[in-house]
């Protein structure tokens, strides 16, 4: 399996390229804005992009999905509890001050256990409502791809509309922190991190909690 990340939009958020070496069939968690990269990426490689998952409905997180849709064809899916925030994309723009987008088109609704198939990538998703109420994490092999669930040292806020801190804790303690295995952790924003460190040293859930 190919493994890219790339950072783009004004939030810097994380957006994580998988291409199947067998079949050439490539899937991107989060699509920010700037595809140009990926574009180029996928045809270094001679692969075709079939799906965006994406974790969550945050303009930091879609905004780039109308365009990569119009130039690959991918079909774009998020869990449906989140749809308020995609129809709500112009919304989202003008709270942060940022010009007009189009809303990104979405394909299909990703649900709690499901199994995605990209070629011969499984790709586990994990409903994790608390950042957002329809976050979602991905279970790709030993990588978590947590979006804004869960980060090196924090977790997401929830703050914003659909969040709620009791739901984020209740999904890092019961849906992440119950995983086997120590998992490389990729989440929507900064460096990546992994299961036991978190487990051990997070101060919000970890063995020495700051509250």
């Amino acid at each position: 399996m190919i493994f890219k990340n790339f950072i783009a939009g004004p939030f810097q958020a994380n957006n994580y390229l998988l291409i199947d070496e067998t079949t050439q069939k490539a899937v991107l968690i989060d699509c920010s804005g700037e595809v140009g990269d990926v574009i180029e990426t996928l045809k270094e490689h001679n692969a075709s992009l079939e799906k965006i998952l994406l974790t969550h409905a945050h303009i930091d997180h879609i905004a780039g999905c109308y365009d990569l849709k119009e130039q690959t064809g991918a079909k774009i899916f998020v869990n449906e509890e989140d749809m308020f925030l995609i129809k709500n994309t112009q919304k989202q723009l003008q709270m942060f001050g940022l010009p007009p987008e189009k809303e990104a088109p979405v394909d299909g609704f990703i649900k709690d256990g499901e199994t995605i198939h990209i070629g011969e990538i499984k790709i586990k998703a994990i409903h994790t409502p608390g950042h957002t109420k329809g976050g979602m994490c991905y279970l790709v092999e030993d990588k978590l791809f947590s979006g804004d669930t869960l980060f090196l040292g924090s977790v997401g806020r929830t703050d914003l509309p659909g969040g709620d801190y009791n739901e984020l804790e209740n999904s890092i303690s019961n849906k992440i922190f119950t995983l086997e295995g120590d998992l490389d952790i990729y989440s929507g924003h900064g460096p990546k991190t992994t299961l036991e460190y978190e487990k051990k040293n997070n101060p919000f859930f970890g063995q020495n909690p700051i509250a």
